[in-house]
């Protein structure tokens, strides 16, 4: 029931005008706990996050990105010759410097423990004393508490809700909130497709799953996604259960205790990022097949294992498209 009321809403939202008004400035939001305003459209950005950096290039935004940093996968391909002409400041985390040399009017950022309280790029004021405004995506503050450490920890399950809420705030600070309307239509229409997906195919009930996104070291226990975070959100929508019960965002847990709940499947993160031996996911595969407990679990043995991309795992855009990868996984299963 929960799965068609979601898809039913989702449909209903799609289906709205996608006329918006102008942006009337000064533009004065709150955002991630911090009163930000603009008297006009910022004349370029510099992005710390995957996240931020496909937002913009969705709201045709890219002339204004001066630079980009931190990357987990590849862009999306229909970004991919616009993206080649931008600035890499960074792989992962930029410095400070790099990202104030460019001189941005709006650095849009994915992860508040890059830029934040404790940003390990800057502090929000560190930014704001020189005047270059900062902006969080609200899908990594809203339902979150970032002071815990790490991941931090969810206070609230997530929700496609801070994702749109994201868009829709950065279509109006940059005076393209037709684009944000867009944009979040053909968002909710792809989550509404996915779940009506996976409910055209029966799923068995009581289907359980894992997310494993990497591990420091591939002999201690991995990260695994706890059941508030994106990948919680997949898996509510689509009627599966977490066996991982943490509030942490990626809490470390050990292969006994996965293989004692032997989920039905197991899904797997892929990433260019090279941190930790784990981040490959042919590393992940050669482990799952071999090693003598992780092998013995129903997932491994009957072959439902699932590849979804790294970003996708992180409460982004990218984790309605993992929606619909998953969902079109399942329906490929056998599960009898």
């Amino acid at each position: 029931m929960r799965q068609t009321l979601i898809a039913a809403t989702l449909v209903a939202s799609a289906a709205l005008p996608l006329q918006a008004q102008g942006t009337n400035y000064p533009l004065k939001l709150t955002n991630c706990g911090v009163e930000i305003s603009f008297d006009a459209a910022p004349d370029s950005a510099v992005t710390i996050g995957q996240s931020a950096t496909e937002i913009l290039y969705s709201l045709g935004l890219a002339p204004k990105v001066a630079g980009t940093s931190v990357w987990f996968n590849p862009v999306l391909p229909k970004f991919a010759e616009v993206n080649a002409e931008i600035e890499r400041l960074a792989d992962n985390d930029p410095s400070f410097e790099s990202v104030v040399a460019k001189k941005p009017g709006l650095i849009a950022v994915q992860y508040e423990w890059h830029v934040g309280e404790s940003g390990i790029v800057g502090t929000r004021d560190m930014f704001h004393d020189i005047g270059i405004p900062t902006y969080i995506m609200p899908a990594d503050c809203d339902t979150k508490d970032n002071s815990t450490g790490g991941d931090g920890t969810r206070t609230g399950a997530f929700e496609t809700a801070s994702v749109y809420k994201g868009i829709r705030e950065l279509s109006e600070i940059f005076d393209v909130q037709d684009a944000g309307k867009t944009l979040v239509a053909e968002l909710e229409a792809v989550e509404a497709e996915a779940i009506a997906r996976a409910e055209g195919v029966d799923l068995p009930d009581n289907l359980s799953a894992v997310f494993w996104f990497s591990s420091a070291d591939l002999e201690i226990d991995p990260y695994v996604a706890g059941r508030l975070g994106a990948p919680g959100y997949m898996m509510d929508a689509l009627g599966i259960e977490n066996v991982i019960a943490s509030d942490e965002e990626w809490p470390t847990v050990g292969w006994e205790s996965i293989a004692r709940a032997d989920p039905d499947v197991i899904v797997i993160a892929y990433m260019d990022r090279r941190r930790f031996p784990a981040d490959d996911v042919e590393k992940k595969l050669e482990f799952l097949r071999n090693d003598a407990v992780a092998s013995q679990m129903t997932a491994v043995q009957e072959g439902r294992i699932v590849q979804i991309d790294a970003h996708a795992m992180s409460a982004t855009m990218r984790s309605i498209y993992g929606l619909e990868t998953l969902s079109e996984a399942l329906s490929e299963m056998s599960f009898e």
